[in-house]
């Protein structure tokens, strides 16, 4: 099992790798406790986690931060293809000797980490469902806003405020000031642009049109719907890409389901309340074990 120094703050940890496959994953550990494994949103790297946020879930668990294949600072083929990511999870849990994770994923890094716990139940304790969305077919829709935006080669704040936050409200987007900042705090930034046609990629892996996390045969949803293992489910109230109205639909069919909506925010409300965020999964994690 791979150790760490508790000294290493999310600024500070040193970029590592491991090689599997015939390509190497990139990533980042740091803090002590608990092993929580994070997968990063669409176009995402390790680099656009907010470090605030991750330091105070550093204060609770061992926090491992990671890029896909293909993407940031890992070699091999780019997929932004659930089963690919999960993959990723699964390569690199295994290559650094963890047991049980708390598996998280925010907006498509969410697929990864559902798909890892559903595949690889016997090695996730807890899921963490940060901005994203449960399999299958969506009660309520995306707004054509955040794709139109998210497909831009590049982002203002305005970009951001509209991603991640919520535009209308001076205090959302005060706290995207913040974040932002804090994100582009680091010394050395490998947040690179995804490549185009990764992008395009992305969305049509999907088999079915109507859903961005197809479950054709219904599995995923059988196996929530039948698993012991704890879920939190964190979003905001206006989430324009993963709206919280679908974690909703879940509440009385998946028996281990928490859903926790943040006010007045959107597609990042863990880089809006990171003390919050932090506190709460926290808590989630310590006083809703999985049974042994």
């Amino acid at each position: 099992m791979t150790t760490i120094s508790v000294d290493y703050t999310a600024l500070t940890a040193p970029n590592r790798s491991v090689e599997v496959d015939g390509r190497t994953i990139a990533y980042r550990r740091f803090g002590q406790g608990p092993d929580l494994v994070l997968c990063v949103r669409f176009r995402g790297t390790m680099d656009s986690w907010d470090p605030l946020f991750l330091d105070l879930l550093a204060r609770d668990f061992t926090v491992t931060t990671f890029d896909y294949s293909g993407l940031g600072l890992s070699t091999g083929k780019a997929s932004y293809a659930k089963q690919d990511m999960a993959k990723d999870v699964d390569d690199l849990v295994t290559a650094l000797g963890l047991g049980r994770v708390v598996i998280a994923g925010w907006s498509l890094g969410g697929f990864a980490a559902q798909v890892f716990a559903a595949t690889h139940p016997d090695k996730v304790s807890h899921v963490l469902a940060i901005a994203t969305m449960p399999p299958g077919l969506m009660v309520k829709p995306q707004e054509p806003l955040f794709l139109q935006t998210a497909f831009k080669h590049e982002y203002g704040m305005a970009e951001e405020y509209i991603l991640f936050f919520e535009p209308d409200s001076a205090k959302s987007r005060a706290a995207g000031d913040a974040s932002v900042a804090r994100i582009r705090s680091r010394s050395a930034v490998t947040d690179t642009f995804t490549p185009p046609d990764i992008m395009i990629q992305s969305v049509i892996a999907s088999s079915d049109p109507t859903t961005p996390f197809p479950d054709p045969d219904g599995a995923y949803q059988a196996f929530f719907r039948s698993t012991d293992i704890p879920v939190l489910a964190l979003s905001g109230d206006h989430d324009i890409m993963f709206p919280v109205e679908n974690w909703y639909a879940q509440n009385d069919l998946w028996p281990t389901l928490f859903v926790t909506t943040w006010p007045d925010s959107g597609h990042g409300p863990q880089h809006q309340y990171p003390e919050l965020s932090a506190d709460l999964i926290a808590s989630f994690v310590k006083n809703n074990p999985r049974p042994v």
